[in-house]
């Protein structure tokens, strides 16, 4: 996973992605908009990983209604996907469509296995 132009926080809580909680060992965040075609294939690698390594959280925040959550994590383009560890401190942040090893990768360095 390639890194994005701009300032990230360096940790995101679950009320500013409007879920409950975090993923018990990570959460990948993608941020997409309704007419991205790399979001679509975005979401199937992130969810599909998120599936496969248990405690791993998939979310998606819609960009065109999130507009100050955008602002604030600098995504200037769609898809852009932060890997959070399990307290929600933004380990990876990548823009484009990921590759599933890359993703893969990600994580392992969110959750230090």
């Amino acid at each position: 996973m390639s890194d994005a132009h701009g300032p990230a926080p360096d940790r995101l809580d679950p009320a500013a992605l409007g879920v409950p909680a975090l993923g018990e060992r990570a959460t990948l965040v993608q941020f997409s908009t309704a007419f991205c075609q790399p979001c679509r294939a975005t979401r199937a690698v992130l969810a599909d990983v998120a599936a496969l390594v248990p405690g791993v959280l998939h979310v998606e925040v819609d960009a065109e209604s999130h507009l100050d959550l955008v602002r604030a994590v600098g995504v200037r383009a769609t898809p852009t996907t932060l890997v959070l560890d399990a307290s929600g401190n933004v380990v990876v942040r990548a823009a484009g469509a990921p590759r599933r090893p890359d993703v893969i990768a990600a994580l392992g360095a969110a959750i230090g296995d």
